[in-house]
């Protein structure tokens, strides 16, 4: 007999049964499902099992929090149910049957930035810290800044520069070849596609804007 014997049973029937799971999988606290018809799920009652601390539904799974021995429970309530565990890819690929097309599209769209948010985050940091040592006037009555002051911090202010700019500038190579990532193409043909985007021999944007004359 296992441990959770009774609430294995009791969460497999609340659930809506073996017939109404379309896939199961577990993370490190919570057994995550995918429900052919998640109406079925007596949530209520579930959340009154003893071994269940909450249930939440997100992005298509319906899932129940166990705590620390997640994995124990998850393996007697897949020995139990006659159903065999997938993994949590395939879980996430099951669950966008149960969503909407605009769920779909935002998901798509988080896997697409997710990979470049600490591109982002670094090159804000950067940035950010270049405009305290050259930007804010410290020294002298407050007329000069720390790069003004000192040779250093001068030549730390223009190399900084340099990684920032990289960040930003570049981030349609960064796009492109995310993009490429989650279609599952030639990420090298993103990444070229990307550099092409970025090329200075295409017309910038911003000096043609104030340009007297543009370049044929």
């Amino acid at each position: 007999m296992g441990k959770y014997q009774d609430d294995v049973q009791a969460l497999l029937r609340l659930v809506g049964g073996k017939e109404n799971i379309q896939a199961v999988s577990h993370c490190m606290t919570r057994m995550r499902f995918v429900l052919a018809d998640p109406a079925k799920a007596e949530v209520k009652q579930i959340e009154r099992l003893a071994s269940v601390k909450g249930t939440f539904t997100q992005a298509g799974q319906f899932q129940v929090i166990i705590g620390n021995d997640v994995a124990n429970f998850y393996n007697e309530f897949t020995a139990f149910a006659g159903i065999e565990g997938v993994s949590k890819d395939a879980v996430k690929a099951a669950a966008k049957t149960n969503q909407s097309l605009i769920q779909r599209i935002m998901g798509t769209l988080g896997e697409i930035f997710a990979p470049l948010i600490p591109a982002l985050i670094c090159g804000g940091l950067i940035l950010g810290f270049r405009n305290v040592i050259g930007e804010i006037n410290f020294f002298n009555g407050g007329t000069q800044s720390l790069a003004d002051v000192s040779t250093f911090w001068n030549g730390m202010y223009s190399f900084l520069w340099l990684i920032g700019e990289a960040v930003f500038h570049m981030l349609p190579v960064g796009i492109v070849w995310s993009i490429t990532k989650k279609m599952g193409t030639t990420q090298i043909l993103g990444i070229i596609l990307g550099l092409t985007l970025v090329s200075p021999q295409l017309l910038n944007g911003f000096s043609v804007a104030t340009a007297e004359e543009i370049p044929v």
